[in-house]
């Protein structure tokens, strides 16, 4: 069947979907880029409870070469942008890609948050990509995933120019970015989550996943997303329905619902809040029973946004650096 076809009916089937119950709440698309979410608002939060931690300042190695604002993917006046982090010595040994996802509950947050940690691992010798992608306040599920899938492919694309290997491309992200990577790597090709735009030939298959603090699944008991008695949810906003008007929907979205012997290696590496890891067992259970690789790090004490701080940070690189020397 022609793809553009089938993307329209598949776009058909997920209309149906959303207007099962209510009409789909767009008052969270403004327009305007929503900016609670940074390092400093977490700092200044986190010092709170753990008045020892220090916020991870970028680094200015000799050995990285940095390109920025490089459009990925473009669609009318919209160009979305990445960042690239790649080691300046050449070497005869294809790299691995590492796409880093950032967090901000699918609303909020920068991937600019994320250049110390693609700056160390670009040191460490990988070739990390850092993008932007729709957040909520610019379109709903699932144009987020449909970004970054193009992501994958336009790295996927890039190989020969960054020395990378086209069969070693991770997919990584910090809490809602965990959820997409998570997300990215359970449904890889799968054309529900597929548009046909930018590459749309390439494969978006990913080799591994590193998801740091990322939900698995929306509707699971350990979920706590969805509580809307205080304000609308980052999810609801996402999603333009709550878990109760449209609870399809929101399994629909989890990680957990596409687990399966193709998923690839996965790594988590979780802080003390429970809720962010929902949905992780069940997941790593089907990993195992697929004879899957997959490796926890827990933070007993540390605040969901650790990645951001000292003592959590180098803890954090050397076990992704552990983590893909094993499985690769």
């Amino acid at each position: 069947m022609d793809f553009k076809i089938f993307s329209y009916a598949i776009s058909a089937i997920m209309v149906m979907i959303f207007n099962t119950v209510v009409s789909q709440n767009l008052e969270g698309i403004t327009g305007v880029r929503d900016t609670s979410y940074t390092t400093v608002s977490a700092f200044a939060n986190d010092i709170k409870t753990h008045p020892y931690i220090k916020i991870v300042k970028e680094f200015d190695f000799d050995s990285v070469k940095q390109e920025n604002d490089i459009t990925y993917c473009s669609f009318g006046e919209r160009n979305l942008k990445l960042d690239v982090f790649q080691p300046k010595i050449q070497s005869n040994t294809l790299r691995t890609a590492i796409i880093i996802i950032h967090g901000g509950g699918w609303r909020t947050g920068n991937r600019t948050q994320h250049y110390p940690l693609a700056q160390q691992l670009a040191n460490k010798g990988y070739v990390a990509f850092t993008p932007e992608y729709r957040l909520s306040t610019e379109a709903l599920f699932p144009s987020a995933v449909y970004d970054l899938k193009a992501v994958i492919r336009w790295v996927r694309k890039n190989a020969i120019k960054y020395n990378i290997d086209p069969e070693k491309i991770v997919v990584s992200g910090f809490s809602a970015g965990g959820e997409l990577a998570a997300f990215l790597g359970t449904t890889a090709n799968k054309l529900l989550f597929e548009n046909d735009i930018c590459n749309s030939e390439i494969s978006t298959h990913v080799n591994a996943i590193i998801d740091l603090d990322g939900i698995l699944s929306f509707v699971h008991p350990e979920s706590g997303e969805g509580d809307d008695s205080k304000g609308t949810s980052a999810a609801t906003y996402w999603f333009g329905y709550s878990k109760a008007e449209n609870p399809g929907l929101w399994k629909m979205a989890s990680p957990l619902t596409y687990v399966n012997e193709k998923t690839p290696p996965t790594l988590f590496i979780n802080s003390s809040v429970a809720r962010m890891h929902a949905g992780r067992e069940d997941y790593i259970k089907i990993l195992r029973n697929n004879s899957t690789y997959s490796e926890v790090i827990s933070f007993e004490t540390a605040p969901h946004s650790f990645v951001l701080y000292n003592p959590w940070f180098e803890p954090t690189v050397k076990g992704i650096d552990n983590f893909l020397k094993t499985v690769f």
